[in-house]
């Protein structure tokens, strides 16, 4: 099973949706049962792997969007720490490796131009909570 081919396929409602089909036959299955949910097949199983991915990707990719909504309304790196579970430096930092990482990306897939990525960087800027 083809992650990137997935991920292509799927929004992240309907990664969720399969996942959550297949896991969920996959932990009431029992092979002894010929009247119950069937498990899973080798295809299904790396199915359900790949889905795991691209609900992950696709999460972190939201995540990281809303971390500079929440910037650019006044939230301190300190809040969005809290809300993330984490430190702000490291919220900090994430951030900044994402926008690294968008900039990388080819023109038309979802990354930020140069302009954009100013724009994310300055959001960056240190506060004082």
């Amino acid at each position: 099973m083809d992650v990137d081919d997935l991920e292509r396929r799927h929004t992240l409602a309907t990664a969720v949706i399969r996942f959550d089909e297949l896991r969920s036959r996959d932990s009431l299955a029992d092979p002894d049962d010929p009247t119950g949910p069937r498990p899973l097949s080798r295809d299904e199983a790396l199915e359900l792997l790949a889905l795991g991915e691209v609900i992950a990707r696709r999460a972190g990719q939201g995540r990281q969007l809303t971390v500079r909504t929440a910037r650019s309304t006044g939230a301190s790196w300190a809040q969005i720490g809290r809300a993330l579970g984490a430190t702000r430096q490291s919220a900090w930092e994430a951030h900044r490796r994402w926008i690294d990482t968008q900039v990388d990306h080819p023109e038309g897939s979802g990354g930020l131009t140069e302009e954009e990525a100013a724009e994310a960087r300055a959001l960056l800027a240190n506060d004082a909570d």
